[in-house]
């Protein structure tokens, strides 16, 4: 199937488009949520797809959810990640999707993080 030049210059702009809205997105808030066997085995799926359905609902489009593997203390997981730019990284510990909306809601938009649900806390 042949594109014409006209073809190729529009996805040209909208992958162009992408790559600067995942460039701008990482410059943003990030979320990370392990997601290796341990993580996965205490219910961070769950905790991932509240993250990133509340994002969604609230039109955060300066948040990235992403996952890693194991962030290495797994008797504390499920466990994640929010950094803000200018900010230390907050870890939150034993995780559920009802936490993750108070951390969207709290942490995220207010700019106020979840004490209690910190490893601090929980250490």
């Amino acid at each position: 199937m042949k594109k014409s030049f006209e073809e190729l210059l529009e996805i040209r702009n909208k992958t162009l488009n992408q790559v600067n809205l995942r460039k701008d997105r990482e410059e943003g808030i990030r979320v990370v949520v392990g997601m290796a066997t341990c993580g996965i085995a205490a219910g961070a799926r769950p905790v991932l797809n509240a993250f990133t359905e509340e994002i969604a609902k609230r039109g955060l489009s300066n948040v990235t959810v992403t996952q890693t593997g194991c962030i290495g203390m797994c008797r504390l997981e499920p466990i994640v990640e929010v950094t803000v730019p200018g900010q230390d990284k907050v870890t939150y510990v034993h995780m559920s999707p009802e936490k993750a909306a108070r951390v969207v809601a709290e942490h995220i938009v207010n700019n106020n993080p979840v004490v209690e649900y910190t490893v601090g806390a929980a250490e």
